[in-house]
């Protein structure tokens, strides 16, 4: 069997795993953030941090809750690492420094994950299950929360009532994420993933020294860390080590873990606002740009022509052997189209055009099929910018689910999606200014700039995988990437939050024969074009000085 026919099987595969687990999962989320009913362990929770699970918030309460939330889970995480050293499990490792430990406080807070350290050298067993695990149940757990509240927008009328954040977030977390995470795990360690508390062991000599390993809770970790979107690696090389993935079964399951709740999410949308036909026209539109990323990914990476890509079967430089090309390429588009940054393969040797296709899945706002939560409503915005736009065309006042789009839905909408791109593109253009980040640099031209714009593309989208080759464990990186990443996540929250006060503010409006329909394969076509046009173009100047003018060289 061929490379290229084993590669359509994956991905065959994989759609069908999903299509199957989309509506018994969607339905059940569904009834989770509707149910009426608290189970025990949640009111002892509820109890504790002192929540009443019944109030009602509007959007400024719900948007206090969220921040108030993250910042003391940011303080929490970063005095973790700062005292490390005197923590029992730490391995005999060290407190982390100042700007790293900040960097990765705010990284897993905000479900980027970003890494600028060896996981397997720096953490130790207590942070890396008490602190980081904890962050990637609940960072995940909020951007489900943030997304449910916009959808209750949509569905509620005359209130500026969301739900409640503390219920929202404790359900997230009990009902959904731990137990299809224990799943998860349990398959992981069927597959081979190490799960212990073992200390650093020494396995032999390499290259004339001494080479140590550590174990740790890695397939429980690696599960929430896909299933939340989240990415963020045990060890260092992240799902391209064999004790996180260790085989083509592993990988496909951890790239199905990956797109599992994002995808089901549209089904639970349609639920919570009645009408399963507008959660089928996201799913369309999600499905299209995903399938689109990853065959046009595969042929890039095995199309390329000469000696050693045909031996090899592909381009297979910084790609594991256990994987191949299409397992990579696979895993490398769920990766990048959802905000979740785990790797299996080295981005930064992928071709140029491959580069290229990873970066824009970021650039496109990670909404086919998008993180754990924050997919769905950053698709929900671009349904708005797309009904907006059809409005324009026709001459009517649009309308998105019986809710008019008036000039303060777009406003907001609008500054949704001027966030990320002020980050990406103002971080990028101050960093290949100055002289000092560039010194980070492993390569130089048109590769030297990706490895830059990869960056902060990555931290201000809450993506978290890195281009690799640029030295990023430096003050300027750890700090900036750092904000890009704190701004990137909760900026946009404010806007959505407040779009969706607005929403639930208003009256329905009736459906007329002019109204457009929003639940046909039209709309769902109308709202791709509309993803590619309003959010792609922003970054193709940036693209065409890296990954673009690199491929054309090659």
């Amino acid at each position: 069997m061929s490379s290229q026919i084993a590669g359509v099987l994956q991905l065959l595969a994989l759609i069908s795993a999903l299509a199957l687990a989309h509506r018994p999962l969607g339905d059940y989320m569904a009834e989770v953030y509707s149910s009426g009913k608290h189970y025990r362990p949640e009111k002892w929770v509820y109890r504790v941090i002192g929540a009443d699970p019944a109030a009602e918030m509007r959007w400024p309460a719900y948007l206090r809750a969220v921040l108030a939330f993250s910042v003391v889970s940011v303080l929490f995480l970063y005095l973790m690492q700062r005292v490390q050293g005197s923590l029992p499990g730490s391995l005999g490792f060290s407190s982390i420094d100042p700007d790293q430990a900040f960097n990765t406080a705010v990284s897993f807070v905000a479900n980027t994950n970003w890494q600028s350290y060896y996981g397997e050298q720096a953490m130790g067993h207590v942070v890396q299950t008490g602190g980081l695990a904890v962050q990637n149940f609940v960072s995940a757990a909020v951007g489900m929360a943030v997304a449910v509240a916009l959808v209750r927008g949509f569905s509620r009328s005359r209130t500026g009532e969301l739900g409640n954040f503390w219920t929202d977030l404790v359900r997230g977390t009990v009902r959904i994420l731990l137990p299809i995470s224990v799943i998860g795990a349990v398959v992981l360690v069927a597959c081979g993933a190490i799960q212990n508390f073992s200390g650093i062991h020494q396995v032999g000599q390499f290259m004339g020294g001494t080479q140590e390993r550590n174990g740790g809770a890695v397939a429980s970790q690696e599960a929430i860390k896909e299933l939340g979107t989240n990415g963020g690696g045990y060890f260092n090389a992240n799902s391209a080590h064999p004790f996180e993935n260790p085989n083509p079964l592993s990988n496909l399951f951890e790239i199905f873990l990956i797109l599992l709740i994002p995808f089901a999410l549209t089904r639970t949308f349609g639920r919570m606002v009645g009408s399963s036909k507008q959660g089928y026209a996201i799913l369309g539109a999600m499905a299209v740009i995903w399938v689109g990323f990853t065959v046009l990914m595969m042929w890039t990476e095995f199309a390329h022509r000469g000696p050693a890509f045909e031996m090899a079967g592909g381009a297979m430089e910084g790609k594991e052997t256990r994987f191949g090309v299409a397992g990579s390429s696979l895993f490398a588009v769920a990766t990048t189209l959802t905000s979740t940054g785990a790797v299996n393969s080295f981005h930064s040797s992928y071709t140029g055009f491959g580069g290229g296709i990873t970066m824009l899945g970021m650039q496109l706002g990670e909404i086919a099929p998008g993180g754990v939560g924050s997919g769905l409503y950053g698709m929900l915005i671009m349904a708005v910018i797309a009904v907006f736009v059809a409005g324009l065309m026709v001459g009517r006042t649009p309308e998105y689910l019986g809710k008019k789009i008036g000039t303060r839905q777009i406003k907001l909408a609008a500054c949704y999606l001027l966030v990320t791109p002020a980050l990406v593109l103002g971080f990028t253009a101050v960093a290949v200014a100055l002289p000092t980040p560039a010194e980070s640099m492993t390569n130089t031209g048109a590769h030297g700039f990706s490895e830059i714009l990869y960056a902060y593309t990555s931290g201000a989208n809450n993506n978290g995988s890195a281009f690799a080759g640029l030295d990023a464990d430096t003050p300027w990186f750890n700090t900036t990437i750092g904000i890009a990443m704190a701004l990137g996540r909760f900026l946009p929250m404010v806007f959505v939050l407040a779009l969706a006060g607005s929403l639930a503010e208003q009256q329905p409006v009736p459906t007329t024969a002019g109204t457009l329909r929003t639940d046909k394969p039209l709309y769902a076509g109308l709202l791709v074009g509309t993803v590619v046009t309003v959010t792609g173009l922003t970054y193709f100047p940036a693209l065409a000085l890296g990954p673009l003018a690199e491929g054309l060289a090659s």
